[in-house]
């Protein structure tokens, strides 16, 4: 039953990433502004939303490897595999925009993390602390937002009253997908006798960014590069600053060595992604191969350490 469970959550992810996306840019067109900064809000938001759920209830619980594995885990997998697969798929442009801002603050995030769970705790003050960062992202891309309204020619949207509806289904069919996928992949890995600490790192983290990667494939499918891009980026902005935020904020979190080393590892992870993303202007098919690889090569030090 847990396998037909999890088939099922994958066809609600797929579907429910073809509505949103749909739904998510003709917003963006009817409120004229560049796709990219709906990808880097809305739709990382929404796509963010079982990441959220999963940290913020198992911080609650006491479990805080799950709660911080969960982010670091799903944040290498949005990098390397959202991303990378989106490149094969369809060669994701970089928007400038996002290599102005959004990379830097992504890797200034990263940093900032990697500080706060150096003394092997993220406290309440610290999560205080990413709440006022996520504050500060939103106003810059809300200002952003307002530079860069367009008035040039666009291809055909949905209207409002029909973009709104599909925005809202897809976001519920992609959670509850989401949520059917991370739940039995869960009762399947415990199964083999997984520790916590590799199930938020690996099936949690990779349940969970579903959302991401089923919607930044069927993003770059469409050719809304900006939605696929600014998507995983933002994602990763989010899940840092306002997840762990919230988390730490209601319950203070313990940290485990191994993680401030998985830590290092997404710094480096960031810092590749802002390197392919400058070269040639876009993340091409064989960088995107590259991220593939990474994160297999990832999984496999996971499982052996």
């Amino acid at each position: 039953m847990m396998y037909l469970l999890l088939l099922a959550g994958f066809v609600l992810l797929i579907k429910g990433a073809d509505f949103f996306v749909d739904g998510s840019s003709s917003i963006a067109g009817f409120l004229k502004v560049p796709s990219v900064l709906i990808g880097l809000t809305i739709v990382a938001m929404g796509t963010s939303a079982p990441e959220a759920a999963v940290s913020i209830t198992a911080g609650l619980e006491g479990n805080s490897d799950i709660s911080l594995g969960n982010v670091i885990g799903s944040n290498i997998f949005n990098l390397l595999i959202v991303i990378g697969i989106s490149a094969v798929i369809f060669p994701v442009s970089s928007h400038k925009d996002i290599m102005k801002r959004d990379i830097w603050w992504n890797l200034g995030c990263t940093g900032l993390l990697f500080l706060l769970i150096l003394d092997g705790t993220i406290s309440r003050i610290d999560g205080f602390l990413l709440l006022s960062g996520i504050a500060a992202y939103l106003i810059t891309i809300v200002r952003s937002a307002r530079k860069n309204r367009t008035k040039e020619a666009e291809k055909e949207h949905l209207p409002l009253k029909q973009s709104i509806p599909s925005v809202v289904f897809g976001l519920c069919a992609i959670v509850f997908g989401g949520n059917l996928v991370v739940d039995n992949a869960e009762i399947i890995a415990e199964t083999f006798g997984m520790s916590p600490a590799l199930v938020g790192l690996t099936i949690v983290a990779i349940g969970t960014s579903l959302p991401e990667l089923a919607t930044s494939i069927v993003a770059a499918k469409k050719g809304e590069a900006g939605i696929a891009l600014g998507n995983a980026v933002g994602s990763c902005i989010f899940n840092i600053l306002f997840i762990l935020g919230i988390a730490s904020v209601l319950a203070p979190i313990q940290v485990k060595p191994e993680l401030i080393t998985d830590t290092l590892i997404l710094i480096a992870v960031s810092i590749l992604i802002c390197i392919f993303a400058k070269t040639n202007g876009k993340t091409g098919r064989a960088e995107g191969m590259v991220c593939i690889l990474c994160y297999l090569v990832y999984s496999v030090y996971l499982i052996l350490r």
